[in-house]
């Protein structure tokens, strides 16, 4: 080859390199950013801003739960250089040992992506965060971001408000990453149902940081800055007097208390007893608490008003008046006898025979066990079964047997048992009305919850219809928009046989069983209860509405081991209504202190666990 070609060959092989070379500089500097994004990170911080969680309200425009600011302390790894680990650990009180797992749980947080920012310690104390900032330009790469924790103003309406809690590793994947490790997510009550309405919105703020740590400004002025967006504001259906009242009169007692505004449908009141302090789950000591009330034997973390199935006792009777007028079988002048009970079921002494309206009043068992049989063996059908799945589809009507679709987490369905259920039982046409017999008292395999209780109370004082129970009444000041809680659902009872029934009801309280509960130019309507109990003491049971005409609220009390109805149900219900419609429940003082000091749980310490954790 000549010289010339040999020169062909040299500025061929040159200009080959030359192009590779702009083609790889292009390439690095239009598409591949990565290069360009590690030169930013060295002088860009990539800050989340945490919005202020909504706020809480009741009814009454009281203000229930609040934020309070807190202090992260996050890192960007990449820019963690010359630190000086020793004074590091000395301020932020920890071991070396402690920076080195701290560290590399928070790279594992963040996917081992070293230009992102991870948590590195949560929650810093006042003066801890005071200290960080002194000593900011000695750790390169370390910065403190503010957000809000929740304070609940009142120590009482737990199991309605909730709590929040950080959030898991299943959380963060079902957010598509929307939350990081070490984010708040609500846990429980209305703070986990309206999350996406109480979280808000993340931002993004892009700061300038020098060689030594110190913030020099944002990144362009912010033009890419992204505000957080607070979340929204939420009223809730709930009293907080007469919750707050509710709490107080189950002190040192197990039980529920349910108040339902009946036209519609917003819980007045969601008492669970015995419960916790919600502020228990603020701050650093949040899982400590939680794993002290979970082991406390009196579960004071188990919400009794939605999710436990008592049987319902001689309130069932109600339901049994107007489902026998609903078959045909019973009209207010049918009479029955009572011989102290009918066969194996007891009852207590009253005058005999009764009608409709007096058996009512004086709470006969033997009647509404005559009833129960007449509905169940009611010749229009062609077998028991199908009687009986009459009977059943009639008491669903009033929202027992299934969940009712509240919103709050944790709703049981309770139990009304089905003709399959007593075919597994008994076998297939082995059963029949004498089988079952308890069920017309309110008694054998029922299992009904508190707010189911007070929902039936509903749809009677309505005269056959109730409307889906919720706790929040409006979001950032508009009414909530589940189109289930404007819809009535009326029951299979017409509307007529209603009025003996609630006479009857009017009767319990003006001189039946539950003359205890009466207040003063107030008409009550209720039924008292007192339901068997396998495992010991009888369970006191009451459920009412008021006034008469125009109810304005319905509810529904459970007292465990308490006994009769009228001791501790009806009082407790009493008080708490004459709270709701005059604003005050001092007028009886001698019943009001009796319920206030009444101890039942044989014990002087109990709930001691929550209450060493509150004091």
């Amino acid at each position: 080859m000549d010289s010339l070609g040999k020169r062909n060959v040299l500025i061929a092989i040159f200009v080959a390199l030359a192009i590779i070379y702009i083609i790889r500089l292009v390439f690095l500097q239009l598409v591949d950013d990565s290069y360009l994004r590690s030169a930013q990170q060295n002088v860009l911080q990539e800050q989340t801003i945490y919005p202020a969680r909504g706020l809480i309200y009741d009814r009454k425009g009281e203000l229930l739960v609040y934020n309070d600011a807190i202090y992260d302390l996050n890192v960007i790894p990449e820019q963690v250089k010359g630190l000086d680990t020793a004074m590091f650990c000395k301020v932020l009180g920890i071991t070396k040992d402690d920076f080195i797992a701290k560290f590399e749980k928070m790279k594992r947080s963040v996917g081992y992506a070293p230009y992102r920012p991870g948590l590195f310690e949560k929650q810093l104390n006042i003066p801890t965060y005071a200290a960080f900032q002194e000593h900011l330009f000695d750790f390169p790469g370390f910065y403190v971001n503010v957000r809000t924790d929740r304070k609940y103003k009142f120590a009482d309406a737990a199991h309605v408000m909730g709590y929040i809690g950080e959030v898991t590793d299943r959380d963060i994947e079902k957010s598509a990453e929307y939350y990081r490790m070490g984010d708040f997510i609500g846990i429980s009550g209305v703070e986990k149902s309206y999350e996406e309405v109480l979280r808000g919105q993340k931002g993004v703020s892009y700061v300038l940081v020098d060689s030594k740590n110190r913030t020099q400004g944002r990144y362009k002025e912010g033009q890419f800055d992204t505000p957080a967006v607070a979340g929204q504001n939420i009223e809730l259906s709930i009293d907080h007097q007469l919750q707050a009242l509710g709490e107080e009169l189950l002190k040192n007692k197990i039980g529920s208390v349910v108040a339902i505004e009946p036209s519609t449908g917003e819980i007045l009141a969601l008492v669970a007893s015995p419960t916790y302090d919600p502020n228990l789950f603020v701050g650093r000591e949040r899982g400590n608490n939680y794993m002290k009330l979970l082991r406390d034997p009196s579960k004071p973390l188990f919400n009794r008003p939605l999710a436990a199935p008592y049987p319902p006792g001689s309130i069932f009777k109600i339901l049994m008046s107007l489902t026998g007028q609903q078959e045909g079988v019973l009209n207010p002048s049918t009479s029955y006898a009572c011989h102290r009970g009918y066969l194996f079921v007891g009852c207590h002494p009253h005058s005999s025979p009764l009608q409709l309206r007096g058996a009512i009043a004086v709470s006969c068992n033997a009647y509404f066990c005559q009833v129960y049989r007449s509905v169940v063996n009611n010749p229009r059908y062609p077998r028991v079964e199908n009687a009986y799945t009459s009977f059943h589809d009639h008491m669903e009507s009033f929202g027992l047997g299934k969940k009712l679709g509240v919103d709050l987490f944790g709703e049981g369905g309770g139990l009304l048992p089905t003709s399959k259920y007593y075919d597994k039982i008994y076998g297939r046409y082995r059963w029949q009305a004498l089988t079952t017999i308890s069920l017309g008292i309110g008694q054998g395999e029922l299992g009904i919850t508190p707010l189911q209780m007070a929902n039936a109370t509903a749809a009677v004082a309505n005269r056959g219809y109730w409307i889906t129970p919720h706790i929040v009444k409006t979001i950032d000041g508009k009414k909530n928009p589940n189109p289930e809680y404007n819809n009535k659902h009326w029951t299979t009872i017409d509307t007529s046989y209603f009025p003996i029934v609630i006479e009857g009801m009017h009767d319990v309280v003006m001189a039946g069983t539950a003359r205890i509960a009466q207040i003063p130019g107030i008409e009550i309507c209720g039924k008292t209860g007192t339901a068997q109990n396998p495992h010991g003491k009888d369970h006191s049971v009451f459920f009412a509405f008021a006034p008469k005409d125009n109810p304005k609220i319905a509810i529904a009390v459970i007292v465990e081991n308490a006994g009769f109805g009228a001791t501790w149900a009806a009082p407790i219900a009493s008080l708490m209504m004459e709270q709701y419609l005059t604003g005050k429940h001092d007028t009886r003082p001698a019943l009001l202190d009796r319920m206030l000091k009444g101890n039942l749980t044989h014990k002087n310490d109990t709930n001691a666990t929550t209450q060493t954790i509150k004091n």
